[in-house]
């Protein structure tokens, strides 16, 4: 065998090996960002269910708290304004604010014992606060995902891949500066 041939299999060798990486990065990228992707597509199921129970939460408890039309008209916008959303950061961030009414809107129907217990407001109270549950346990998973993808594209080599393809990082669904404050508990 010449030393030609010998240099022709090693390139031929090399170029596989290349090519193989090439492929193996392009396909652990591709992954990485379709489950980032659907770990989202799961949260956005459930903040739309509760989107849509909070319609009739609204409807139950306008009934009773003529006096907070603001806070319902405030939730009922921010229904529209997650609805509308056409990224996934402002879908975080309009999220975000929806838990926040939520909770005001929980914590003023204790000062109605009517609403505090009528039926129906307590069994769409239970229906969101369990959706609430299961937004945090998806908010997990995709903090995760996001996380991995994050660290994928930024990796060398991936990060030469991941530019090329026009990758960039990804936002966490994190807890707001409101969610995480403990104001005590009111009487």
């Amino acid at each position: 065998m010449s030393a030609q041939n010998i240099a022709l299999i090693v390139g031929l060798i090399l170029v596989i090996i290349l090519v193989d990486f090439f492929i193996g990065t392009y396909n652990k990228l591709v992954m990485l960002k379709n489950n980032f992707e659907k770990a989202f597509r799961n949260i956005d199921v459930i903040l739309m269910q509760r989107a849509d129970e909070v319609t009739e939460l609204v409807k139950v408890a306008s009934k009773f708290m003529e006096h907070e039309t603001a806070m319902l008209t405030n939730l009922t916008k921010l229904r529209t304004d997650f609805l509308n959303s056409k990224t996934v950061d402002e879908k975080i961030e309009n999220a975000n604010e929806f838990s926040k009414s939520l909770k005001t809107l929980f914590a003023v129907s204790e000062n109605y014992p009517t609403l505090a217990s009528n039926s129906n407001f307590l069994e769409l109270q239970r229906r969101v606060s369990q959706m609430e549950d299961k937004i945090a346990d998806r908010r997990e998973f995709f903090n995760d995902s996001v996380n991995l993808y994050n660290i994928g594209i930024q990796e060398f080599p991936n990060l030469i891949l991941a530019k090329m393809l026009g990758y960039h990082t990804q936002t966490l669904f994190e807890v707001s500066t409101e969610e995480k404050a403990y104001n005590g508990i009111q009487f």
